[in-house]
């Protein structure tokens, strides 16, 4: 044994020869990578003809923008950095969209860019363009591979940065770099990066220790920092401990389990009234994970919830978001795992018995209580044909424990922020700020094939599901049983409801004519359903899991039925000053 142990560490430690494709491959194999996504093309063939014999599988889209969204949830689900291709110039053009929603979302992915051939780099030449350029302000990093013999040395510098500033990295590599020899090491990750993010400032902790010791209504928030640390169990020992509510941050709904007795549910845009107002009486936050999004802190319902006195503990493991939208008491700079589990330690030896609060739970309980009473209430008025609360609220009753749900951006998907339970991590993949459209469906698949044995579902509104129907094709050819459940209300509702309030009902370029969806997609290979009554929706989605194939829900909602617009902070009511244009103001309305 310690001889074949010693030979291992020899020939690791050994420059191999190889060409630059299989250099590449090999670091790849090492990182752990199953899967990469995008469209076929010539600029990396070489090193795609290596992929079946390295065991790597190359997911086919329809359009390069999904292929990082897929990449983007599989991340999030499997923790494993996402990879993606495509061919120089517009292919990897076409990756801008979700390669920026990767970066707000802090998703750690690598985007192989084969650039044009170094000979006619300046020449204008076809399909060339300056990728690196074009990505500087979307990703964490742009690597650039200079020489061949550096293609091996430029990824593992991607990943390193990838993982360790939770981003995507551009690998840019001219495409005449795949080709030719090289000697270089194949090295272990650990070899070149660590995952260790230390527990934080022992000071920092001891002050924050100190400030829970004393607080009389501490509240934790829990973001996506904690999900990625696989740090939500000690979460709950905190909260236990202290008998502190957790509300989970915005779109991040798997940040904490929902059928725990101090869970708060969501706050942020169509979040939760019952953790609102558990943080608005806030003495101190313990945010965990979470840089504290400005548009993720807005005031809603209008309730203007995140406290302006309570003292903060914000831990991160990015300095930059330390007190970047909220002023903090203490910043802690750390994994939210290990600075849990040392916050935990310390809060045992000054509390050994911790704080037994049982008016605290049962005003917790009473809150949630309430709060799932008006969100059934809501959905129960009736619609035409249906209540979107209505069928969210069907759907979430109908998919099993456990299952994955992505949602778009848009006036139903945003909705839905209310409706999504979960009691595990890694479940719920939004849009979040960044906020395309387009998102929900590529992303579902994405996490389908990092969890194949779990259920998933999409919730898209039409208009995104006119950018994402495409994809529909990939589903079917890679049999990938995601469930599309499209919010048909024949509009772009978010931008109609901007007109509802702010336009006198003016509606331009908000409605939408659309085919039927369900024949399209029977017509794609995969199952097709118009719903139009709510009852339906429970049998349909039970029939589809039990057929484990691609399906679309076409269910039909009432457009009227509309969510506040989602930048009150931004939009005024409209002064017009020119005379033909005086009877469009808003002090002529209504006369």
């Amino acid at each position: 044994m310690a001889k074949q142990q010693a030979e291992v560490k020899e020939a690791v430690n050994k420059k191999v020869k190889m060409t630059p494709s299989e250099a590449i491959v090999e670091t790849l194999v090492k990182e752990n990578v199953k899967e990469v996504y995008g469209i076929v093309g010539s600029a990396f063939m070489d090193m795609l003809d290596l992929f079946p014999t390295a065991g790597i599988r190359f997911l086919p889209v329809r359009h390069e923008q999904s292929a990082a969204h897929m990449a983007d949830a599989y991340t999030r689900v499997s923790g494993v950095a996402g990879v993606v291709i495509g061919q120089n110039g517009p292919g990897i053009t076409n990756m801008v969209t979700s390669v920026a929603a990767a970066n707000q979302a802090h998703t750690p992915m690598v985007v192989i860019s084969p650039s044009a051939g170094t000979p006619t780099i300046g020449w204008d030449g076809f399909q060339e363009a300056n990728q690196v350029s074009i990505f500087e302000d979307i990703t964490k990093e742009t690597v650039r591979v200079t020489h061949k013999s550096r293609v091996a040395d430029c990824l593992r510098t991607a990943f390193r940065i990838a993982y360790a500033e939770r981003g995507p990295v551009l690998y840019d590599i001219p495409r005449d770099l795949f080709y030719g020899e090289l000697e270089d090491y194949i090295l272990e990750p650990s070899q070149y990066r660590t995952d260790k993010r230390g527990s934080g400032d022992p000071a920092s902790i001891e002050k924050a220790v100190e400030l829970l010791k004393n607080a009389e209504k501490p509240v934790i928030i829990s973001g996506r920092g904690t999900v990625d640390a696989d740090g939500v169990d000690t979460v709950a020992k905190i909260a236990e401990h202290l008998t502190a509510p957790v509300a989970v941050s915005y779109m991040h709904n798997d940040a904490f389990p929902a059928d725990h007795p101090l869970a708060v549910g969501p706050i942020g845009y169509m979040g939760a009234k019952s953790a609102m107002y558990t943080l608005q009486e806030a003495d101190v936050v313990l945010a965990i994970g979470t840089r504290l999004s400005v548009f993720g802190t807005l005031p809603c319902y209008d309730i203007d919830y995140f406290p302006k006195n309570a003292k903060i503990i914000q831990v991160d493991i990015n300095p930059r978001n330390i007190a970047r939208t909220h002023p903090i008491e203490v910043g802690i700079i750390g994994d939210a795992k290990a600075t849990a589990e040392n916050l935990y330690k310390e809060l045992s030896k000054t509390m050994p018995n911790g704080v037994s609060n049982q008016a605290r739970l049962e005003e917790v309980s009473k809150r949630k209580q309430e709060w799932d009473e008006e969100l059934v209430e809501l959905a129960m008025e009736d619609g035409n044909p249906i209540n979107p609360r209505r069928a969210l609220l069907e759907l979430s009753k109908a998919l099993p424990e456990g299952t994955i749900i992505s949602s778009d951006i848009g006036n139903v998907s945003s909705t839905a922020n209310a409706y999504l339970k979960f009691n595990q991590s890694r479940r719920h993949i939004a849009a979040l700020t960044f906020g395309n459209t387009g998102f929900a469906y590529p992303a579902a698949l994405g996490a389908q094939l990092a969890e194949p044995n779990t259920p998933v579902a999409a919730i898209i509104g039409d208009g995104a599901w006119g950018m994402s129907l495409h994809e529909v094709s990939t589903a079917v050819e890679q049999n990938i049983p995601v469930i599309a459940c499209v919010f048909n209300n024949k509009s772009w509702a978010a931008e109609k409801k901007n007109q509802v309030d702010y336009y006198d009902n003016r509606f331009i370029g908000s409605d939408i004519e659309a085919p039927d969806f369900a024949e399209v997609a029977k017509s794609m290979g995969a199952l097709g359903y118009t719903i139009e009554k709510p009852e339906d929706i429970g049998p349909v989605v039970k029939e589809v899991l039990e057929q484990k194939k691609p399906a679309v829900l076409n269910i039909f909602v009432d457009g009227t039925q509309l969510a506040p617009p989602f930048r009150k902070d931004a939009l005024h009511m409209p002064t017009r000053l020119l005379d033909k244009y005086k009877h469009l103001d808003y002090g002529v309305w209504g006369k």
